[in-house]
């Protein structure tokens, strides 16, 4: 069983030898609109109420009693450390009234593991493209949990999910920016404006990512005069496209200088439209296999926890002791999050 709560997600899922058998998931999102964002207090209660009946509601779509929980998964981070706290006591509750072990697992790690559930293990070699609300990462992958996760590059200020939630909130699209942005963005005109591409500049670091000034560059856009034939669909399209370019023009990149002929995309912003598109172009172009799940799973969800777990039992990895507690920030080194 997988305990997903690192955001405003309470996500439970149940995996065995790699096959996703049911999961549930509930959203506390309709409560943070008003807010323009996530409000960790709101999230953590929201958690409270929906984490038992999401349980039951995932062992009803697994066709499972509680009986046949063989070990329980949870992030323990990083995430907002009043949803993971919440998650991780009722993980801990659970496997110690099913006598059962316990995993506290990296929530990115989790991502990563949601492919597996559509497309098999992962090669033996990878290259990882993590874009979500709170993390844009190359990571070099030889297996998830088995050996050391290599960062090629992470972002150095905003991640490409939070530039999209600022850039919906300077067009007045609804939050969340993600889904509002792709949204507008499918009838406007990507070549409408030229948005800088972040860290492409021959001083640059080649797999470097910062979209705080991308942010900035369509704030000053959208307060200076400009052409009143260019509308919020096409300034959506077009700041999409330069985020776009970027992330997918750096993770084929990176496999080129890794030698690797495999790329898997995951992380909430990997349910965008265009960089799908985009990334299945220049991996098909440059002879990369793309890997990407669906939208479903790209998002948060207690399935991709219980994938990580999976493996992790199935690798005789050593369980987490009844001490392990939520941690806000923890850099991606091991699947695993040791006390």
């Amino acid at each position: 069983m997988g305990v997903e709560s690192s955001c405003d997600e309470t996500g439970i899922g149940f995996v065995r030898d790699g096959v996703l058998l049911g999961e549930s998931l509930a959203s506390s999102i309709e409560e943070h609109v008003r807010f323009g964002g996530v409000v960790p207090e709101i999230a953590a209660r929201a958690h409270v109420q929906a984490m038992v009946p999401t349980m039951r509601t995932a062992l009803d779509d697994a066709g499972l009693a509680w009986h046949e929980v063989g070990a329980v998964a949870v992030t323990a981070g990083p995430g907002l450390a009043t949803a993971l706290h919440v998650g991780v006591a009722a993980a801990k509750a659970a496997a110690l009234a099913l006598g059962v072990p316990l995993y506290g697992v990296h929530h990115l790690a989790g991502h990563a593991a949601a492919d597996t559930l559509v497309h098999g293990p992962l090669p033996e070699r990878s290259i990882v493209l993590i874009v979500s609300g709170g993390h844009t990462s190359l990571l070099a992958v030889d297996d998830l949990v088995r050996t050391p996760i290599r960062h090629l590059s992470d972002t150095l200020d905003d991640a490409a999910g939070e530039a999209f939630d600022k850039v919906a909130r300077l067009l007045g699209l609804p939050y969340p920016g993600g889904p509002s942005v792709d949204l507008a963005a499918r009838s406007g005109d990507r070549d409408a404006v030229r948005f800088t591409r972040p860290l492409t500049g021959s001083r640059d670091p080649a797999l470097g990512f910062s979209f705080s000034g991308l942010k900035s560059a369509v704030a000053r856009y959208l307060a200076a005069p400009r052409d009143p034939g260019i509308s919020t669909e096409d300034v959506a399209a077009s700041f999409q496209e330069a985020v776009a370019d970027t992330v997918t023009r750096k993770a084929v990149l990176a496999c080129q200088l890794e030698g690797v002929d495999t790329l898997v995309i995951v992380g909430g912003v990997a349910a965008n439209s265009r960089i799908r598109a985009l990334a299945e172009e220049r991996c098909a172009a440059a002879g990369i296999e793309l890997r990407v799940p669906p939208p479903r799973l790209c998002t948060d969800n207690g399935a991709m926890i219980a994938a990580i777990g999976d493996l992790l039992v199935r690798e005789g990895a050593r369980p987490s002791s009844s001490s392990i507690g939520a941690r806000s920030s923890v850099p991606l080194e091991l699947a695993r999050i040791g006390e």
